[in-house]
């Protein structure tokens, strides 16, 4: 097994060293032992406002990122320890996860944790998530990634993960949530999470070891790829499934109530109703942000050459916002 670590906590960095060796190091079995700082990663084919808090995120400063592989959304902080495996895919049979969670549950009873593998893809402890795993299939090589809840904080995967499904109506994939645990409530002897990451490192590698690290131009081409690919809005925001949201909020100068459409990222449909004191309908703001990206600063943008008061009465610029992204 070789083994590499990104020596980062940048989520943006993490997710694309883990590409670049997914499609740049096509032989051999690869294990990656990582960590984000605090980060929400959402799926691939995820609506990330579906799956996060925006208030809570924005508040403890969260970062929401998109990866490459399926599945539903995960909070990462420094008490949780990711892994990734990269690998020939090698037959049909092969694909199954259990290729994978198997060996992470055998490494955890070593430890004294009685892990199994629950329903399709979760490794829990006396019915509790500890992990949750994805896969991708690049040419004939395949990664299978998963996360190891080690002491990860309730309050901020609660609160980071914690979005209105009334609010929303889309096709995306929805994330199941399940109760939670961590892993160090289940040791008989408590331990760091380094000696952890020590301890799955052993495990992992029992059949033999060989450390490899990047040279600094593949350095340089996984910082590339994370400030174009992971870092963008277009990525994270704009390859959102379709969906509509609805939002509704009352205010001092009456309520406002308002639907959007987003389609890849952008509004394609905008609509604002309510018991405020127009002057004038809101048909000509609804035709000019058709077309405008869906977040704050673009819409802000536009709103601040209209004339909000004629439309909106004693309704802010700045609740409007509020109504519409919080």
């Amino acid at each position: 097994m070789i083994y590499i670590e990104t020596n980062s906590l940048d989520p943006c960095f993490n997710l694309a060293f883990e590409e670049y060796i997914l499609t740049h190091k096509v032989t051999g079995d690869w294990l990656i032992l990582w960590q984000n700082h605090n980060t929400v990663v959402v799926g691939l084919n995820q609506n990330p406002l579906e799956e996060i808090d925006p208030d809570f995120v924005r508040t403890h400063h969260v970062t929401v990122v998109r990866r490459m592989t399926g599945g539903g959304a995960v909070y990462h902080d420094l008490g949780n320890l990711n892994y990734s495996f990269i690998t020939d895919a090698g037959p049909e049979a092969s694909l199954s996860l259990s290729r994978f969670t198997l060996p992470v549950c055998r490494a955890l009873n070593a430890m004294g944790v009685p892990a199994e593998v629950s329903g399709r893809n979760d490794i829990t402890v006396q019915g509790r998530k500890v992990s949750g795993v994805a896969q991708r299939m690049e040419g004939n090589r395949l990664l299978h990634h998963g996360t190891l809840l080690f002491d990860s904080d309730p309050a901020m995967v609660a609160g980071a993960l914690r979005a209105d499904p009334l609010k929303f109506q889309s096709k995306s994939t929805k994330s199941v949530r399940a109760r939670i645990g961590n892993l160090r409530e289940f040791l008989p002897r408590d331990m760091s999470l380094s000696d952890f990451w020590a301890r799955m490192l052993s495990e992992l590698t029992s059949a033999g070891l060989e450390r490899q690290t990047l040279s600094q131009s593949e350095l340089d081409c996984v910082q590339e790829l994370a400030d174009r690919k992971y870092r963008s809005w277009d990525w994270t925001w704009g390859r959102t499934p379709p969906y509509t949201r609805q939002a509704r909020r009352r205010w001092p100068g009456g309520t406002l109530e308002v639907l959007v459409q987003v389609q890849e990222g952008h509004i394609s449909h905008i609509a604002f109703r309510g018991d405020f004191m127009a002057l004038t309908d809101c048909t000509a703001l609804e035709t000019v942000l058709q077309g405008v990206p869906f977040r704050p600063e673009a819409v802000s943008a536009h709103l601040a050459q209209q004339e909000i008061s004629l439309m909106f009465g004693a309704i802010t610029q700045e609740q409007i916002i509020k109504t519409i992204f919080e």
